[in-house]
């Protein structure tokens, strides 16, 4: 059975998950942001298969999301390293983090953002880079083509986003 494909829908939200909406290439994505880069090493964290693994990484090659390198010529071995397409997908990274943890965490032991400094645990929230202002405050919404500029009110923060 075929997947639906999302590439030529308008809205991001469905473009993204088309690169990287596989749960694989999100896990992967998370090792390389943790350092891995070979491809035994991504094996190892994730368990995955082999024939599995080389798909995903050429997708999220193929996406602009990783790119890959030669380090080894006997015999031909390659790195993924995050590009900078990669590495901002952080903050939807550490999105996740943060709901899974709190909705579907394992209490102290699970993995958390901290504060390198002081090892204060942090409570992200998105914030408008113009503005410095709480984007799930009311002022804000997602709104659809061009009418996002004429925006004066629409409701909720996902007001008008349909696929």
């Amino acid at each position: 059975m075929q997947r639906k494909s999302f590439a030529d829908m308008p809205c991001p939200i469905a473009r993204c998950l088309e690169q990287v909406g596989e749960w694989w290439s999100i896990l992967i994505l998370r090792d390389a942001f943790a350092g891995k880069t070979r491809f035994d090493e991504f094996q190892q964290s994730l368990g995955i298969a082999p024939n599995m693994l080389t798909r995903r990484l050429a997708g999220l090659v193929e996406a602009g999301l990783l790119e890959r390198r030669r380090y080894s010529e006997r015999p031909p071995r390659d790195e993924y390293l995050l590009t900078e397409r990669g590495r901002d997908f952080r903050t939807v990274l550490l999105a996740l983090l943060d709901f899974g943890h709190r909705h579907f965490g394992v209490g102290a032991e699970g993995t958390r953002i901290v504060e390198r400094a002081s090892g204060a645990l942090a409570e992200p929230v998105l914030v408008d880079r113009r503005s410095g202002r709480e984007l799930a405050a009311p002022d804000f919404a997602i709104v659809r083509g061009k009418g996002a500029k004429a925006v004066a009110s629409v409701g909720p923060l996902l007001a008008g986003v349909a696929p």
